[in-house]
């Protein structure tokens, strides 16, 4: 959907009852993220071969371990790979709102077993058909749940969408909840979501907002906390917390994205940051307690 359709029909469910607006909002999402699966497998697939990589690298093991998902999304594609795929012993899969489905993931789970020739037994008691191994969390912020031992938390293009105050006190938790050695892996989009659907956009269009005109023009259905690298750096450095591997993006000079942030007027909250940290992207990082 173009962004500025999406922005104003979101702009339209924040003015409705919160309850109200959630629904309208939910059943716009789950048409739009049901429409097309397989590409939301494939998208997935490539997410869990690089994570595997990443933790071959760093020789943390997965067969057998306990994981905690932050963000549970709309259907269970990644702890499905983790299962099947990795043989995960467990994934506890968070999130703050409760998007699963009965039907959606009845469907996906045959999709899914055909596909990867595996066999899924969903015959377990729980109410979204989801196969023993998988625990699902609805409607809880991980902040203040009862989270048990886990070997790696994982996320997945979510912690872009989560408040600075909560990132610090997600991790503060961790830290205090979890066994020293415990991993932690993010794969974060900092980009400027709306730049995926208008190719006019740079994918930091929104740095040249100041804090007031940004959270104008955002809704609680679409936020982004806009923050740099080295901000998340500065989080997790202040639990003390270690980083042990970081890849990301570069912009690169002679291409279109680079033009695009070349005629930005960079707001001055963000005039403290070089070109390389302001555009780094697609950030893979592990944290270890």
């Amino acid at each position: 959907m173009n962004h500025r359709i999406k922005t104003f029909v979101f702009k339209c469910l924040d003015i409705l009852p919160s309850a109200i607006g959630y629904k309208i909002y939910h059943q716009l999402q789950n048409f739009s993220e049901n429409k097309d699966v397989n590409r939301k497998i494939q998208s997935t697939e490539s997410t869990f071969k690089e994570f595997v990589k990443i933790c071959d690298t760093l020789k943390i093991a997965i067969n057998q371990k306990s994981i905690i998902e932050i963000g549970s999304g709309w259907l269970p594609i990644f702890p499905y790979f983790l299962l099947y795929l990795g043989k995960v012993k467990k994934v506890l899969s968070f999130d703050l709102n409760e998007h699963y489905q009965k039907k959606a993931i009845s469907s996906f789970n045959a999709l899914f077993a055909t596909k990867y020739k595996v066999t899924i037994d969903a015959s377990t008691d729980n109410q979204f058909n989801l196969p023993s191994g998988i625990d699902y969390f609805p409607c809880q912020n991980i902040i203040n749940s009862s989270i048990s031992d886990a070997d790696i938390v994982f996320s997945r293009f979510v912690l872009e969408h989560v408040t600075p105050s909560d990132i610090y006190e997600m991790h503060k938790k961790f830290k205090s909840d979890l066994k020293k050695g415990t991993h932690i892996v993010h794969f974060i989009s900092p980009s400027d979501h709306r730049a995926y659907s208008d190719k006019s956009l740079s994918l930091q269009d929104f740095l040249k907002y100041s804090k007031q005109e940004w959270d104008s023009i955002q809704t609680k259905f679409d936020y982004h906390n806009r923050l740099r690298l080295p901000q998340y750096l500065d989080i997790f450095k202040s639990l003390d917390l270690e980083v042990i591997y970081l890849t990301y993006d570069v912009t690169k000079e002679g291409t279109s994205s680079y033009d695009l942030f070349q005629k930005l007027e960079i707001h001055s909250d963000y005039k403290g940051f070089s070109t390389e940290k302001l555009t780094a992207g697609s950030i893979n990082i592990v944290l270890k307690i």
